[in-house]
Formats: structure tokens, C-alpha cells, sequence
């Protein structure tokens, strides 16, 4: 009998550091106690970052360099909780990854949402904003970060499916991906899968009504068949979302049919 993919880790979370945040109540000591109240194992502090030795940061990038996030630094250990200093970069609309090679190594987990497709001007362009061009957009970053020179053991794929694709109206985002073929995703997590980047459970499930939730688990589903391996990510800012991810999480992993083999590990290749 195969083993159920481990409610037992987190690894997006923000803190008040993140600008989109800046909740005293979400600091690093929360999250240490959010773990422990749930039996997780792992966790990973990942505020927002834009390296400031990498020209390009907007002005809402520009002040979440590395002195902001080492902020939480050190961060509070607890025995059974691994906590992990990571970060969540940003690509703009040139495909520029806001993060450096050699800066990389200061982490030890980075995340890379290429669907961050709501700040016009920074991420995408005027022209792309309509529905069709977001779609080829999409793809195009996608290809873009799978093909840089990254540790991918240790990065992330971050909300492969979020709603900041487009979010003019609900559904846009879902209409968006509609219109990537299946052979295209297949094409794309193969080579997810080939180079080792895992893939985040970090969408909105249990809001979606049964049709909707089968339209965002779809590329989800195709990345599973092409052998990706996963972890969850509650991308909370605030304390009221730390509380409702282990559901949301469980509810997500038993949609897939994960086991503990599709488990991502970013600290496998430091531990072996």
C-alpha cells in the first residue's frame, strides 16, 4: 500500500518583512508555532525578493533586497521543525530573474512565480493583457525559467496556477490556461520533471466550484504524469491563512491522488 503524500510542511510563507504583508502579527515566531501546533516538519520563510545587485526592480521590489530579508535572521529553532531562509524572487517582462546565481547559495530554498502577470509595465506588457497574448506569455516564462543556468534542487515553481495571471474578472485566469494545449504543458513539465524543479500546491481549491476545481487541477494532474514531484505552499501574509492551509492542503493532495513519492525535497541534495 502506497504511503499518502505527508501533510507536514509548508514552504511559502511570508513575513511582515514581505511589503505585501507587513502584519506584526506574521513573524517568524508565529510560523515556528504554526508548525508545531500542526506536526509539521519543515517550514520555509520566503518574503519577497529582488537582489540588488540585479538592475531592473520596480519600485514596489527595490527596498525587499537582501538586508530586508535577512532580517529574520536567525531564525528560531525548535526541535522536529526544520525552518528554512528562502525567498520568493520575481521575473519581469523580459524574462530577467531578480535573483543572482552567486546569491542563490545564501538560501536555502527560492521560489520563482513566472505568474505574477498583474503588474503592468514590470512583469508584462500593455500589449499582452489580453486573455490570448496572457496564455503565450505564460508559456513563454515558463520556458524562459527552465532554461537558465539554477540550482533547480533547491527552486521552486511557484503557483503554477494563480489567480494574478489575470484577475480582471474570476474566472480569467482558469480561461487562461484553457487555451495552453495539454501537449504544451506536457512539453513543460517534462522538462520540470528532467531538471528537478518542484512544483507548489498553492491555488485556491476548495473555492472553486467541481467544474472549476478540475480546469486548475489539470496542469497539475499532467505534471504528475510526467513525473514532477510537488510541495505545498500556503503563500500566507497573515496569521488567519496559516490556520486554514493544513485543510486546504489535505483537500489538494487527495484531489491528485499524491503518495510520499511525488514529495519535492529541497534539502535532499544538501542532506545526501
Amino acid at each position: 500500500m502506497k504511503t499518502p503524500f505527508p501533510i507536514d510542511h509548508d514552504l511559502h510563507i511570508h513575513t511582515l518583512l514581505s511589503s505585501c504583508s507587513r502584519d506584526p502579527e506574521q513573524t517568524t515566531a508565529r510560523i515556528l508555532r504554526y508548525a508545531k501546533e500542526n506536526g509539521f516538519r519543515r517550514v520555509a520563510v520566503t518574503d519577497h525578493f529582488w537582489d540588488e545587485t540585479v538592475p531592473g526592480a520596480s519600485s514596489w521590489y527595490a527596498p525587499q533586497d537582501y538586508p530586508n530579508v535577512a532580517k529574520s535572521l536567525p531564525l528560531p529553532q525548535e526541535s522536529g521543525v526544520q525552518f528554512l531562509f528562502g525567498c520568493e524572487t520575481e521575473m519581469d517582462k523580459n524574462c530577467r530573474l531578480g535573483i543572482a546565481r552567486e546569491t542563490i547559495d545564501k538560501f536555502d530554498f527560492v521560489i520563482v512565480p513566472t505568474t505574477h502577470l498583474h503588474m503592468t509595465g514590470f512583469t508584462i506588457d500593455e500589449e499582452d493583457k489580453p486573455i490570448p497574448r496572457r496564455a503565450a506569455v505564460y508559456v513563454k516564462r515558463f520556458e524562459a525559467l527552465l532554461s537558465m543556468d539554477l540550482p533547480f534542487c533547491k527552486i521552486g515553481f511557484a503557483h503554477a496556477t494563480c489567480p494574478l495571471i489575470a484577475r480582471k474578472n474570476p474566472r480569467d485566469h482558469l480561461d487562461v490556461l484553457n487555451l495552453i494545449p495539454d501537449a504544451t504543458f506536457f512539453d513543460l513539465f517534462r522538462e520540470t520533471a528532467k531538471v528537478g524543479m518542484g512544483v507548489e500546491l498553492n491555488f485556491p481549491y476548495l473555492s472553486y466550484d467541481e467544474g472549476e476545481r478540475e480546469e486548475a487541477l489539470r496542469p497539475y494532474r499532467i505534471a504528475r504524469e510526467c513525473g514532477c514531484k510537488f510541495y505545498f505552499g500556503s503563500d500566507a501574509h497573515h496569521p488567519d491563512k496559516l490556520e486554514k492551509a493544513p485543510a486546504l492542503f489535505k483537500a489538494t493532495a487527495e484531489a491528485l491522488g499524491l503518495t510520499e513519492s511525488d514529495r519535492f525535497d529541497p534539502t535532499a541534495s544538501v542532506s545526501a
